[in-house]
């Protein structure tokens, strides 16, 4: 089992926005089990939070930004690249603006901040999504792509065409995670010199500098432009170097521009919630394909989950048997509907019943074709239930167990002589007063046969 983990202490760093060039500072703090990345404008009242969710994601310009409630993050990929590279599974990032600092463009001074506090494992398994079958999205509009296969780890491959001499078709690829840092984070973010006017144009990129985005000259450049890029860099002289990129930058990897667009599918992918097995696929990657590709595949991941059928050891000696059911429970043959229970908790309960071609309801329903009746399994489900809010009463013999509620019922698949019927019930909230509201699920042969929201009171027997 590979446990979650977060950082050991808090630390934070300073900078300007690229697009909204303001000062401000970002706290990276310990967060707990099952918090995932959080951001958390303090700058603002009442500190609102803003999860790094595919949901929020509400537009993709120069950078993944994200929206709840009327309070924005911006160009959020570069920070969370890092966390994921650096294995981190829980964060609370804090800014006092709306924007993260941009540093040099890429993930490398974010990365040494979380390695100069270390990391630490927390009580708690890490939620992993195994990639079973090919999925993918496609941008019709620019041909952008992105797929993901079944593989024994998570990597990453970006292949990117820009259409460009300067820069042309470019590939990258990480095969492990553990290579992130010496690899990907020190790959800075870039613009073409036709972008970056537009971009200057539409008073953008205010914290920007030859430091923090490498320039690709994708034309030519007129005194004009060269006037305003002196002024907007604050350089008394700019020239192209040979390369076909603006000076006072070197670059790292002849492929840099392929290595970050790799960075920003791990950043943006970041934002499906949940660490991912598998092999991804990126044919000219941007934001808006990667977002909508994360917003794809959560939804698969959370249909799943919905889904995802419990596995338990039928064979280990029961927590309860047909002999203790029938000491707590009124019901009797033909209507006792539960053989087994196989756990129980404050908050949960899991029974079995063995259903056979002896079951007298058969005979009627239907002759045959038999098939278990849908009500029969929701008072399978209910019985199994009142087990659970039963045991919360020293003398559970002296109580009767009735329906207050049945909602949102679904019945999948049909329930046929021979299968093994397993209930889980879990408690929607805490039993109180002797009501029990639970979420039941009924499972056979690897699927999820019927599901319901119920609601039961106990009652003293009057007998």
């Amino acid at each position: 089992m590979v446990k979650q983990t977060t950082i050991k202490s808090e630390i934070s760093l300073k900078g300007v926005g690229l697009h909204t060039g303001k000062e401000v500072t970002m706290t990276f703090k310990p967060a707990p089990v099952n918090n995932g990345y959080t951001f958390v404008r303090v700058d603002l009242e009442g500190q609102p939070v803003i999860e790094a969710d595919a949901t929020y994601v509400v537009n993709t310009q120069r950078g993944t930004n994200l929206e709840k409630k009327g309070v924005k993050i911006q160009t959020s990929e570069h920070v969370l690249a890092a966390f994921v590279g650096c294995d981190v599974d829980n964060v609370i990032i804090e800014l006092d603006a709306s924007e993260p600092p941009i540093m040099d463009g890429s993930s490398k001074y974010f990365v040494e901040a979380i390695e100069s506090v270390g990391i630490e494992e927390q009580d708690a398994e890490r939620k992993v999504y195994v990639v079973k079958e090919v999925i993918s999205y496609t941008d019709e509009s620019t041909g952008s792509e992105i797929i993901v296969m079944p593989a024994d780890d998570y990597q990453v491959t970006a292949m990117v065409d820009f259409g460009t001499k300067v820069l042309g078709t470019q590939n990258a690829t990480l095969k492990s995670m553990a290579d992130f840092k010496a690899e990907i984070s020190d790959s800075r973010t870039f613009s073409f010199l036709h972008e970056l006017e537009t971009l200057l144009e539409n008073g953008l990129i205010k914290g920007g500098d030859l430091n923090n985005a490498i320039v690709y000259v994708d034309k030519e450049i007129s005194e004009e432009t060269m006037e305003r890029l002196k002024v907007a860099f604050g350089k008394d002289s700019i020239t192209v170097k040979p390369n076909g990129i603006l000076d006072n930058l070197t670059l790292h990897y002849p492929n840099e521009a392929a290595r970050h667009k790799l960075l920003d599918v791990i950043g943006d992918l970041a934002l499906i919630g949940t660490r991912i097995k598998g092999k991804v696929i990126a044919n000219k990657p941007g934001h808006f394909v990667n977002t909508q590709f994360a917003k794809k595949l959560s939804k698969i991941i959370k249909i799943e989950q919905r889904n995802a059928v419990p596995v338990y050891d039928l064979h280990k000696e029961p927590l309860m048997d047909i002999h203790k059911i029938m000491s707590m429970l009124p019901h009797r043959p033909p209507f006792l509907l539960v053989d087994r229970i196989l756990e129980m908790s404050e908050s949960h309960v899991v029974g079995l019943k063995n259903v056979t071609m002896n079951e007298n309801f058969f005979v009627g329903h239907f002759p045959g074709a038999p098939v278990m009746p849908g009500v029969l399994i929701v008072e399978a489900m209910a019985q199994t239930g009142g087990i659970l809010i039963l045991s919360t009463v020293p003398d559970p013999e002296n109580y009767l167990t009735y329906f207050m509620k049945i909602d949102n019922v679904k019945f999948k698949h049909k329930v046929l002589p021979g299968d093994t019927l397993v209930f889980k019930c879990d408690l929607i909230s805490p039993i109180r007063r002797g009501i029990c509201h639970m979420q039941a699920n009924a499972y056979a042969n690897g699927k999820l046969v019927a599901e319901a929201e119920l609601m039961a009171q106990i009652a003293k027997s009057t007998n």
